[in-house]
């Protein structure tokens, strides 16, 4: 099958025209597909590439569906602090809150960050390190349960649950797997620590399983101040006859990206990064204390 696959390539390439190759087995569509459609009960849930499948995933199934072994999931809770964002997990309360920075959620809708809304976390067995000594930040306690040792690595399976029951038939809720070079001199019960890479974090909304961080968000939704029927946006006061005074909650405006036009207009932003997608280029820029995502050419 390995050699099948190496063919089938080297004839893609010599022929230079469009295949289309059916499978069910995930390691064919990475290694030989440029364009990948993910489907799932006959409804195309994604269409890129084996690569951006792999890291932006739209929804919980092309994320659990791409990667071996399966992402890990867990039930959270989002809270927005004043400087950070805290993830507040569902089913093993006693452990501690992982911390987002604000800017890695700034594409999310303001109602997943209020503590109320059922979030899906999700990460990858190479985003948890097992070293020993871990401490600080996005450190949790892991009960091993077993190993798979492949050679060049070693996969720990554990569950964050470290009080919980073992025992046939019983399923626990969070249990996760993490990829290490070796087993660290461990054994099936002992309590470890293990630090999550909160920048490779996948975040689902529980209800549609669709994600809360798209690659390019339909609005910015910008902190201003209301009174006496006047919106203080920017440090300038106006409000445009577009916008009903009955829309602005919570002292928050949300803009289409589209509404937002770079060269025009009198306030002045600071390019932060700019990403790059298959038909647009969006950058994070920064004007005041306010930092928003344009499109750029």
């Amino acid at each position: 099958r390995g050699q099948m696959r190496s063919m089938i390539s080297k004839l893609h390439q010599q022929l230079k025209t469009t295949f289309i190759y059916v499978t069910h087995d995930q390691v064919e569509a990475m290694t030989l597909g440029t364009r990948v459609v993910v489907m799932k009960l006959g409804v195309v849930q994604q269409i890129d590439t084996p690569q951006n499948l792999y890291d932006h995933p739209i929804n919980k199934f092309v994320a659990g569906f791409i990667g071996t072994p399966q992402m890990n999931f867990f039930n959270v809770k989002l809270k927005e602090e004043k400087d950070h964002v805290d993830v507040l997990w569902s089913d093993c309360d006693k452990q501690p809150s992982l911390k987002l920075s604000n800017d890695s959620v700034l594409k999310a809708e303001k109602k997943f960050l209020n503590g109320d809304k059922d979030i899906v976390l999700g990460f990858r067995c190479e985003a948890v390190s097992a070293e020993k000594d871990l401490d600080g930040d996005n450190v949790v306690d892991v009960k091993i349960s077993h190993f798979e040792e492949l050679g060049n690595e070693t996969l720990i399976y554990g569950d964050l649950d470290i009080e919980g029951e073992e025992g046939l038939g019983k399923e626990s809720k969070t249990p996760i797997i993490i990829k290490a070079s070796s087993k660290l001199g461990h054994v099936p019960g002992d309590i470890i620590k293990a630090r999550i890479d909160v920048e490779k974090i996948h975040l689902f909304d529980a209800e549609s399983e669709m994600t809360i961080v798209p690659p390019i968000p339909d609005h910015d939704v910008l902190p201003c101040e209301i009174a006496n029927g006047k919106l203080t946006l920017f440090g300038t006061i106006t409000k445009p006859d577009s916008i009903a005074l009955d829309l602005l909650q919570k002292g928050t405006i949300s803009l289409p990206l589209t509404a937002l036009r770079v060269g025009e207009g009198n306030v002045e932003a600071k390019v932060l990064q700019v990403e790059k997608h298959p038909k647009v280029n969006l950058a994070l820029v920064q004007a005041a204390d306010k930092k928003f995502y344009v499109f750029v050419g």
